[in-house]
């Protein structure tokens, strides 16, 4: 799975679980989605936290640190199940501190279209665009916790099925005028990531949830849930310090267990440059693609899963399905997202 229901702390409360990431050329800017709260997870109320953030964090110089914070805030569900929410914009240095007001630039409500000066905006149920091969995916898991190659012997592709199929996540979708990325952005490339938190006690504010680049956890964090729920903590600019030795040994021994590259190590490394900082790239105004050539955002019908899997282990891994296992399809137009079947 992408990012679904990835660590002890997301799996508390799943509408703190952020499932996906995507960045795509829109019909009228730039489009980022990010999906939360898996109906997999059967959460007890549906929807969005009305005591958390959710933040899309853009990058417009490449140093993987925020320059522009989307942040929404949703309140409690009416009668009809719907929520009101607000999206401040959080720019310049304030844009990395959860507690800087920001400038509030639209109000909406859930399942209803909202705009302001270009700004295009959704939230809602939605059906999930991802598809992923339960028995594929547990077997990279071991692999990559255990050092060995990708264990498929028993498995027939001919079975491969959908563990998403049918399923449903709560997604924010933001359409933004590519005008106010690129003025700032040189040759127009942002990187994007997405942050849910939850409000303490003490009034600060707890990270539940970080994604960036797909299938991260999967990889690594599978049978290590410590991990998931550090991967979820911290900044991006800190991850190579952080988590580069580990991931390199991970790579490193499934490369070597499969004897593809001379120096699994070193290829192993190369690999954890790749993947962190944990920040989605992509150029403004260009056709999305997140595939074996190089990553450009991420459409909402990307094979992400063979391209990360098969990456890390310098060796064809593939599900044995697409696209097509996916029941409810993205729409053409805004918000993009599937409609629930």
């Amino acid at each position: 799975m992408s990012h679904h229901l990835d660590s002890p702390l997301a799996r508390q409360d799943v509408r703190l679980d952020l499932t996906d990431l995507y960045a795509f050329r829109g019909a009228t800017g730039t489009v980022l989605v990010v999906n939360a709260s898996h109906s997999l997870g059967e959460p007890a109320t549906p929807g969005f936290h009305p005591e958390g953030m959710y933040e899309l964090k853009i990058d417009l110089d490449g140093d993987a640190v925020e320059d522009v914070t989307c942040r929404l805030v949703f309140s409690e569900r009416d009668e009809q199940g719907r929520q009101p929410y607000v999206l401040h914009r959080v720019a310049g240095p304030d844009a990395t501190d959860p507690s800087a007001a920001g400038t509030v630039v639209l109000s909406g409500t859930t399942e209803v279209e909202a705009e302001a000066d270009g700004l295009r905006a959704w939230a809602g149920h939605a059906g999930d665009p991802f598809w992923i091969e339960p028995d594929v995916l547990h077997a990279v898991g071991h692999a990559f916790h255990d050092g060995t190659r990708v264990d498929l012997a028993d498995w027939d592709a001919a079975q491969a099925k959908n563990l998403f199929a049918g399923q449903t996540v709560y997604s924010i979708v933001l359409e933004i005028p590519d005008e106010q990325l690129v003025a700032t952005s040189p040759a127009g490339r942002i990187g994007v990531w997405a942050v849910a938190t939850l409000a303490t006690d003490a009034g600060g504010w707890r990270s539940i949830n970080r994604i960036g680049l797909p299938m991260i956890h999967p990889l690594f964090a599978q049978y290590d849930e410590d991990l998931g729920d550090r991967l979820n903590a911290g900044v991006p600019s800190d991850d190579l310090v952080t988590y580069g030795d580990h991931v390199t040994d991970r790579v490193a021994g499934v490369v070597a267990a499969y004897g593809t590259a001379e120096d699994p190590r070193a290829y192993a490394e190369r690999v954890a440059h790749r993947f962190f900082p944990n920040v989605l790239p992509y150029e403004v105004g260009t056709p999305a693609a997140f595939g074996f050539v190089g990553w450009n955002g991420r459409s909402l019908t990307d094979n992400v899963p063979d391209v990360m899997f098969s990456l890390a282990a310098n060796t064809p891994v593939s599900l044995g399905i697409g696209k097509g296992s996916v029941t409810a399809k993205p729409r053409p137009v805004f918000p993009y997202v599937p409609a629930v079947a």
